[in-house]
């Protein structure tokens, strides 16, 4: 058998579990918003995300993790989700969505829940502001249609807040989309 006839084999017989993995992942993202949070539940299961992001959700000003505090409701909803189905790659983070630490839809909705309320103040890291002039600039012609102009973002299109994080992230998120990894 050549060649490109397995490969086409292995394509028509692998397209059931791909479609399986994204009807999934809606399911659970659809679930999960129609979830009513339990922020009790909530904090008991960010005890598991303190080792990274911090007691306070801060995350680290290196940019190893993020702030997640205060973020958009929806937008940590969808992060998590797509941890889970390896829509986004982060190896601690793969671990932390799986079915093992956020067992439910109703998992990820309390955790998110109780994230969405910690306090998003605190000290960031930010970079020695050698294109900060640049970096407004392209910040206003790209990123503010959708971002908001202070970076605030926008919960009800779960487009994530990128005001107050940290600045070692937003470097390494932006390297992830230009490398393909986001």
């Amino acid at each position: 058998m050549t060649s490109n006839k397995l490969f086409a084999i292995c394509v028509v017989l692998l397209l059931p579990a791909f479609a399986l993995g994204a009807a999934s992942a809606r399911q659970d993202l659809q679930q999960a918003t129609r979830a009513t949070p339990n922020l009790e539940k909530g904090g008991e299961l960010f005890r598991q995300c303190v080792s990274c992001h911090g007691g306070d959700g801060a995350g680290q000003s290196n940019g190893n993790s993020p702030r997640i505090a205060g973020q958009h409701y929806p937008v940590l909803l969808k992060q998590i989700v797509d941890f889970r189905y390896g829509k986004r790659w982060d190896f601690r983070m793969e671990q932390m969505a799986d079915r093992h630490h956020l067992e439910t839809p109703q998992d990820i909705a309390d955790v998110a829940a109780y994230v969405n309320r910690l306090d998003a103040g605190g000290e960031r890291g930010i970079g020695d502001g050698t294109y900060a002039t640049e970096g407004a600039f392209i910040f206003g012609s790209y990123c503010a249609g959708c971002h908001g102009p202070s970076g605030e973002g926008d919960a009800k299109k779960a487009v994530p807040r990128l005001g107050g994080q940290h600045y070692g992230y937003l470097m390494r998120q932006m390297y992830d989309a230009v490398d393909g990894r986001r």
